[in-house]
């Protein structure tokens, strides 16, 4: 049984998936649900860590893969491809190595730094031993 978000919080069951191809992406929506619709776009546990680094300023290849949690080369080009796919981050020829990219984040990209501020704030309150030690880049 699938369920179908129809408003915040309040779900009803469906006997069937609901296959609407994702207008941005080759992948189909398992349903209409904004939740779970974005969390099949955001939700493994690289995505948003990924985002979080371009938001505090890295922009290469290179700099994600020196995080504090060791993304696996292999993971971290099939996120980057599936967020330039869902327009949240734009690659750009990098000014300061011929032959590899910058990374950006797109408006749509920017319009997700509240969601990772909530998680920074929960994950401060509500577990033990968390830190914020990246801080945002300063915007120009």
């Amino acid at each position: 049984m699938i369920f179908t978000c129809i408003s915040p919080f309040r779900f009803t069951s469906s006997f069937r998936s609901i296959h609407t191809k994702c207008p941005m992406a080759t992948t189909k929506k398992r349903s209409v649900c904004p939740v779970a619709c974005s969390l099949d776009i955001l939700g493994d546990k690289w995505t948003l860590l990924l985002i979080r680094d371009l938001y505090c300023g890295k922009s290469r290849y290179s700099e994600f893969l020196r995080s504090p949690e060791h993304i696996a080369t292999n993971i971290l080009a099939d996120r980057l491809e599936r967020l330039i796919e869902h327009r949240i981050i734009e690659a750009s020829p990098s000014p300061q190595r011929t032959g590899s990219d910058s990374y950006h984040l797109t408006p749509r990209g920017q319009a997700l730094l509240p969601v990772l501020e909530a998680l920074k704030n929960w994950g401060l309150s509500h577990v033990k031993g968390t830190a914020a030690l990246l801080q945002p880049a300063k915007q120009p």
